[in-house]
């Protein structure tokens, strides 16, 4: 398991959940993904699209200019 981090920051909806998904494709089951990203959209697109694809948001935070979103990958996933 390893810990990666995609800069998703200017990048307006649907780009985020985009990028987000073709990192994911790349990575082991078990990695961890950090989204670093400014569109406030991104706090509940990824996690609606982390629930539809098994994914596990383990955390986000939302700071002054970036949110981050950290996703445990499951390749078990649909």
């Amino acid at each position: 398991m390893s810990e990666h981090t995609l800069d998703a920051r200017n990048l307006l909806c649907p780009m985020p959940v985009i990028r987000t998904q073709n990192k994911i494709r790349t990575l082991a089951d078990g990695d961890t993904l950090k989204v670093i990203c400014t569109d406030p959209g991104t706090l509940s697109d990824i996690p609606a699209w982390c629930r539809i694809n098994g994914h596990s948001v383990l955390d986000t935070q939302k700071g002054e200019r970036e949110l981050v979103i950290t996703i445990r990958i499951s390749k078990g996933a649909a």
